[in-house]
């Protein structure tokens, strides 16, 4: 196998992966666990940091599991870094975006996180970049989402949000 298929390859499953440990990582801050207070004042706030802090955030949780792959190989490692780091920053945006302006989300038929917060949903909807896993899992609830509010907010851009 060539360096390239190798990294594409640690790429794809890095990033795969990432949604997968958003998405556990997200249901188990809904539990009654120390792990959860900071996330049920988030709910109650109603609102994220910035994509930077976001990032933040999400990369030093992972951080411990990102250099490992360097062991295999430099393609392996690089790939298996990168999926994880684009992962990251791509569910920062995600987040972030949903709290502020989830009718940009065109890559989902229902902004999750954004329903997940706008019903209460302590069950459901656990997604933030992605809805796969609320799929595969069962608990992707779909709502109708689009009401009033939505629909009368003003349009902007989806790089118009908070970023740090």
């Amino acid at each position: 196998m060539t360096p390239m298929f190798v990294g594409s390859a640690c790429f794809a499953i890095a990033f795969v992966l990432a949604s997968l440990v958003e998405y556990w990582v997200h249901r188990l801050m809904h539990r009654p666990l120390k792990l959860g207070e900071r996330h049920r004042d988030h709910h109650r706030r109603n609102e994220a940091q910035g994509v930077l802090w976001e990032f933040r955030d999400y990369v030093k949780g992972t951080l411990i599991v990102l250099v490992p792959m360097f062991f295999v190989s430099i393609a392996a490692g690089s790939g298996w870094l990168l999926g994880g780091v684009v992962y990251a920053a791509f569910s920062s945006y995600a987040h972030q975006l949903q709290h502020e302006n989830p009718t940009k989300c065109f890559w989902m038929k229902m902004p999750v996180h954004y329903v997940h917060h706008k019903y209460n949903m302590w069950h459901h909807n656990f997604g933030l970049g992605v809805d796969w896993w609320d799929h595969v899992f069962g608990t992707y609830k779909p709502v109708e989402w689009l009401s009033e509010v939505e629909l009368q907010q003003a349009k902007p851009s989806p790089l118009e949000l908070r970023w740090w």
